[in-house]
């Protein structure tokens, strides 16, 4: 029989709506925590039961609504942030109209408010039947309180996981929030079987722009980020970036900590990751990735964030500018850190120092000493007598206590003079201080104003040369070899488009081609360096990454890759005995070349300790 067409009832609508709204319990918190920041909340407390399965309460000091206001509030696309006259036009978190009713849809939903000069209104829906508007008790603000989320899609259930990792989703996106909002107090407890434990906390931050976000994420991702983080703020084409990208030595591995904001909002967007891996793959391997929390920001007009329920996609208008800005924004500030490592590296080496406990703790009391142990003590320290001189010979100089003991038990090392450029200066006037010694041929021991340095001289060694080789290389040109027979390589339309769109990129790489009739291309010229090349494997390669993140930096890092093993083969190696002018001169480089604090792998180079920490150690303090 022929389908008939018919209208859904509006059950069957939002129950339809919140399978792509409420994708799980996470979801429901951000959507009604997206709508107490809207409000103009100051703090905002979150309570979850059973991982947001049984209970989700928000409760929020937010301007409120009335009693006639709440109906109107569940109905489907009725909104207080847009008029609907222009959907760009956007400065809020929530735009749709679409939360309060997905949620009132799949479970019950029950909230109280109060404006201010109004009386407090209550009104409850389950599983989309709406009760009467009722009076409440209620200072101010509102609380949205949601109970069997799911229940009347059990389906949906089947599909929640266990209730600590909901609750772990549901912790990253108040964090996130948190972020993005420092103004904004925000506090996570768990009530789950009657106990009330706050699992996350962060009090409102004031202050200036970097002051307040400083702050707010040294809350959210510790005190270590914000004190190995640069402070990023650069401006072009009426875009802005501002926010904090750590050191690559303060690395992780995997993309956890990399949080990334669009006009306020938390998006997930492949082009701003990709720019992001761009801007550090210089520094780092592939396998580990970098900490950031980055702001973007621009006219409403020119990025739609409609793009999906959820809101977490974006598209702009000018994507190229963005990741231009992104690039060459980070690039400049880790150039600005210059030798600059992270500090955990040094708290890593202390905590390796530090003997591993054992027993009961010690106690630091001077044994009695016995009498044979005094008479040996007293021997080792006495005087060594006078040898016989013949008459009117000066008398020698007399020697020093435990004489006996310096050529068998002695730890000497052998002492480094410094350059005299060195001795004119002060010690502490130098960053990486003065080289005092080199131990097992492949570090140098250098010491500071207040404190030690140690240098692993291959690594840094590396960093310096390959750093020569990529000025050499931007100032003269990656050298291009012509193919005496051009190959030619066939795709399909798109991949053609946009591999044809990026074809001056890849010129400037070295990398020529162009199109050939059809749907093939023409490979004329490859990069001299990289040798003998399979052009089709390289360019399906680059499509990969123009498909994943927006853009293609492939070439570019083959060939840096390719700098970075002649770096490694032209450096310092390992176990070369150095002098001390060579040593000073290397530290002396160091401090003058940017990203010299780690090497092309985005391993620390040197590791400093201060006198304090290694004074510690030994239980001076």
């Amino acid at each position: 029989m022929r389908p008939i067409i018919r209208q859904l009832d509006d059950s069957a609508i939002n129950r339809i709506a919140a399978g792509e709204v409420v994708e799980r319990p996470a979801s429901a918190v951000k959507e009604l925590v997206e709508n107490a920041i809207d409000a103009g909340a100051r703090r905002i407390t979150v309570e979850i039961a059973d991982g947001g399965k049984t209970l989700i309460r928000v409760i929020d000091d937010g301007c409120g609504m009335t009693g006639a206001e709440l109906p109107l509030a569940l109905s489907r696309h009725a909104t207080s942030k847009i008029d609907g006259s222009d959907l760009l036009d956007i400065h809020s978190f929530g735009f749709r109209g679409e939360a309060l009713p997905s949620l009132g849809a799949v479970g019950r939903l029950t909230i109280q408010s109060r404006a201010a000069g109004e009386e407090g209104a209550e009104v409850s829906v389950s599983g989309g039947e709406m009760t009467a508007v009722k009076p409440c008790a209620l200072n101010g603000g509102t609380v949205v309180m949601l109970r069997d989320l799911f229940y009347a899609t059990p389906a949906r259930l089947k599909f929640m996981r266990t209730d600590r990792a909901e609750m772990q989703a549901i912790s990253e996106v108040i964090k996130r929030l948190a972020m993005a909002e420092p103004s904004v107090g925000f506090t996570l407890r768990d009530v789950s079987e009657g106990r009330d434990r706050v699992t996350f906390r962060a009090d409102p931050c004031s202050g200036d722009l970097f002051d307040a976000l400083r702050g707010r994420l040294s809350q959210v991702m510790g005190a270590e980020f914000t004190e190995n983080a640069l402070s990023i703020d650069a401006e072009r084409e009426g875009f802005r970036l501002t926010g904090l990208a750590a050191l690559p030595t303060y690395s992780r591995g995997s993309s956890v900590a990399q949080h990334l904001f669009v006009n306020g909002r938390p998006v997930q967007d492949r082009m701003l990751h990709g720019a992001l891996r761009g801007a550090y793959a210089d520094f780092l391997s592939r396998e580990r990735h970098p900490a950031v929390a980055l702001f973007v920001d621009c006219d409403p007009h020119k990025v739609d964030m409609n793009v999906h329920p959820a809101k977490s996609e974006v598209r702009f208008r000018e994507p190229g500018v963005v990741r231009g800005l992104i690039v060459s924004a980070l690039r400049h500030a880790l150039a600005e850190a210059g030798h600059r490592a992270s500090s955990t590296v040094a708290g890593a080496t202390l905590g390796a120092m530090r003997p591993e406990p054992s027993g009961p703790p010690r106690v630091y009391q001077m044994d009695r000493p016995s009498q044979g142990a005094l008479a040996s003590s007293w021997r080792a320290q006495a005087p060594q007598p006078m040898p016989e001189r013949p008459l009117g010979e000066r008398p020698a100089p007399e020697p020093a206590g435990f004489a006996e003991f310096s050529q068998d038990y002695s730890g000497r090392v052998d002492v480094v003079e410094t350059p005299e450029t060195d001795a004119a200066q002060p010690v502490e006037a130098l960053p990486l201080g003065a080289a005092r010694g080199q131990v097992h041929e492949n570090y140098i021991i250098a010491q500071t104003g207040d404190g030690v340095v140690i240098v692993d001289q291959h690594a840094a060694h590396e960093r310096l040369v390959y750093e020569k080789l990529k000025r050499q290389m931007a100032e003269r040109g990656v050298a291009a070899q012509a193919l005496l027979i051009p190959e030619i390589v066939e795709f399909s339309a798109d991949d053609l488009s946009r591999l044809l769109g990026i074809a001056d990129e890849l010129s400037r790489m070295g990398l020529t081609i162009e199109a050939f009739g059809g749907t093939a291309v023409a490979v004329r010229e490859t990069p001299a360096i990289l040798g003998e090349v399979n052009a089709k494997a390289l360019l399906t390669d680059i499509l990969d990454e123009l498909s994943d993140y927006g853009s293609s930096q492939l070439v570019q890092e083959k060939i840096e890759a390719i700098l970075s093993r002649v770096a490694c083969h032209g450096s310092i190696r390992s176990g070369r005995r150095m002098r001390a002018e060579e040593m000073n001169a290397l530290l002396r480089e160091m401090e003058a070349t940017p990203h010299s604090g780690q090497c092309n792998h985005g391993r620390p180079t040197y590791v400093e300790l201060k006198l304090a920490d290694i004074e510690r150690l030994f239980g001076r303090t």
